[in-house]
């Protein structure tokens, strides 16, 4: 039987799925034809997930750590056993973190918000992905919309800085070549090693971390050669803004770069053509230190050569996965504010906490300890807790370090309402497959232990909740419409910001006030890490029986650091947190300056190059600024 659902995975294009079980029992996935953006087609993550949904090693029963391993524990004795830990809490709420992270991006997946700010828990604020950038948008626009990403076939060119085409979203990158088949120039901004040549007509090879000063410098060059006349009538700032970019000549502004004078020129030449042009900005140039600020150099770049507001243009970087849906079901209103931490500092966060200590973790949709930077220093953190809760379906990096582990229902086995970080459709995701026994829903398992607690934490129905998730602005469409057409498109506007008005109280689109330098490398390890996407897996998500080989990096052929190594011996990828051995590969594009690791693998299995990132925050937005690492490869 097939089955129409949704993708509910931590990915932009949140395709529309036919789901096959077959006589066999075999789960084949494909897109849903029909769709007017996913189109039929899917990236190789969600057409390998059948075979995930149904390892054998996958977590079916609930499992207590003790001195003698892993007990398995029936639902009603390990429900018991959370509330009374709970329970130990109320008096003192606060003790109790909750994390969760985006490993689903369904609507539902805020329930354990809900559980939690009831409790008055502690709670973790900004992420592990791409809240520095979103916040930027806000910043500068007073929102993240965008464009709808089919009105890039409009555009007469694009500018692509770093976003990974051949891996990050397959249906964006499918619309960058039919753009190009039109007669759509592209030129892509990139330290390399990243996919992009296939999607591009031209490309300028920058220094890591850098963008920033090469959108500086070009505008320094619409400032010497004339920037439209009317800003002052719709912007807010242009005038110190003005002043900091003349504050530096061209050349001063693009040395951090690398980028050469002529290559200045030919991106200025893009920017300054009157034909619309399309400004695509990656991820993972939000993930160094001063993320937040590049982003927004860029979106001024954008704005300031007259290519926001228009069919054909704007800044391309994502809006909410959820921004269509009315989440205030999922908000409690309190005079006591909730303590929080910013997630990418988690394992300083819990070791530092005072009055009171962090006594119980609950951990939901993340891979914690693997995910974020200083993996070792959250396993220590880890172990200062008194009782973690892991909800989760395989024994990974996170889920071994819990005392009480949760088997969780995945993707495609739950019902849910799910919308798209790319494109202006919401979805119903119908269950496709049915979850094996012993799996359980997270809505389920706290509604459960709700109900345990005294006084009870009582938790609205999910029928209540998708249906008031519906009742937003953005959207005219029922729950039973939406189960009878499996998708709709939300009533937002296909072009963002149209006749110059922004979505700030004044409408004004606002300039930033400074540029910081350009952090030196560490003494001693002089090549940046980008540790970047896999093809084949989100995340961590990578079968174990995949992970038998030492973990691969990239360097260029003309990376210094092969002239010390000898490359018969074991090499080791060092920072100061640490070392780990990896297998040597070069690439013929990447910058000269940078190390490429795609990350995700485990660290119980000899791979989580996140153990020798430290951990930081971004400028804005409590962002994780992976990339700001500096390493060396040594013998």
């Amino acid at each position: 039987m097939k089955t129409v659902t949704a993708c509910t995975l931590d990915c932009p294009d949140a395709c529309s799925l036919i789901v096959e079980i077959d006589d066999e029992g075999r789960v084949h996935i494909d897109g849903n034809p029909v769709h007017p953006f996913t189109a039929g087609f899917t990236c190789a993550k969600i057409k390998r997930f059948g075979k995930r949904l149904q390892r054998c090693d996958r977590i079916t029963t609930p499992l207590l750590r003790t001195d003698n391993g892993w007990q398995a524990l029936s639902w009603d004795n390990a429900l018991d056993l959370c509330a009374m830990h709970i329970q130990r809490n109320r008096h003192e709420p606060a003790a109790i973190l909750h994390v969760r992270s985006g490993a689903d991006q369904a609507v539902l997946s805020r329930f354990g918000d809900l559980f939690f700010a009831k409790l008055g828990a502690s709670e973790l604020t900004g992420s592990l992905c791409n809240v520095a950038g979103s916040t930027a948008c806000r910043a500068d626009f007073g929102s993240a919309n965008v464009n709808d990403p089919a009105d890039l076939l409009n555009a007469q060119a694009m500018v692509n800085w770093g976003k990974d085409l051949s891996r990050i979203s397959v249906h964006l990158g499918q619309l960058v070549s039919q753009a190009r088949k039109r007669g759509t120039r592209v030129l892509c901004i990139s330290p390399g090693g990243d996919g992009t040549a296939a999607f591009s007509d031209e490309e300028i090879r920058i220094r890591p971390g850098t963008d920033r000063f090469l959108a500086a410098a070009v505008l320094r060059l619409f400032m010497e050669r004339g920037a439209p006349s009317a800003l002052e009538e719709y912007t807010l700032g242009w005038g110190a803004f003005r002043r900091l970019i003349q504050s530096r000549g061209v050349a001063e502004w693009a040395a951090p770069s690398g980028v050469h004078m002529i290559d200045i020129e030919r991106l200025y030449e893009y920017y300054a053509q009157n034909a619309p042009l399309a400004t695509l900005i990656g991820w993972g140039l939000q993930r160094y230190a001063y993320g937040g600020e590049t982003v927004r150099f860029i979106n001024a770049l954008a704005l300031i050569s007259g290519h926001v507001g228009q069919s054909g243009g704007g800044s391309y970087y994502s809006q909410s996965t959820l921004a269509n849906f009315n989440l205030d079901w999922s908000k409690v209103e309190s005079d006591a504010p909730r303590r929080s931490f910013p997630k990418p500092v988690i394992g300083s966060a819990i070791l530092e906490a005072k009055d009171p200590p962090i006594r119980m973790l609950w951990v939901q949709c993340a891979n914690i300890v693997n995910q974020a930077a200083d993996s070792r220093g959250i396993a220590r953190a880890f172990e200062t807790v008194e009782f973690k809760v892991v909800v989760d379906a395989f024994m990974n990096d996170t889920s071994e370090r819990a005392d009480l582990i949760l088997p969780a229902a995945l993707n495609l086995e739950k019902e849910d309402l799910v919308g798209s970080c790319l494109h202006p459709y919401i979805h119903y995701a119908r269950p496709a497959v049915p979850p094996p026994d012993g799996a359980r829903t997270d809505a389920w398992i706290l509604s459960a232990v709700g109900k345990r607690l005294d006084p009870r934490v009582e938790m609205p129905e999910l029928e209540a909740i998708l249906r008031m998730s519906l009742q937003s602005p953005y959207l005219n469409v029922t729950l039973e419409e939406l189960r009878q057409k499996d998708f709709a498109r939300s009533m937002r506007p296909p072009i963002a910001f149209m006749g110059m008005r922004f979505d700030h109280p004044d409408g004004r689109y606002h300039f930033p006030t400074e540029m910081h330098e350009q952090p030196a490398a560490a003494d001693g390890y002089p090549l940046r890490l980008l540790s970047l996407v896999r093809r084949e897996a989100i995340h961590s998500q990578i079968a174990p029986e995949e992970q038998t080989e030492l973990p691969a990096v990239w360097v260029a052929e003309s990376n210094p650091a092969l002239k010390t190594l000898d490359l018969t011996r074991t090499v080791y990828l060092a920072s100061p947190l640490g070392r780990m051995p990896v297998q040597v590969h070069t690439s013929p594009d990447l910058h000269p300056e940078a190390v490429l690791y795609r990350r995700g693998d485990w660290m119980k299995l000899g791979g989580g190059v996140n153990q020798i990132i430290a951990a930081e925050v971004t400028d804005i937005g409590h962002g994780a600024p992976f990339y700001n690492q500096f390493v060396r490869l040594e013998n």
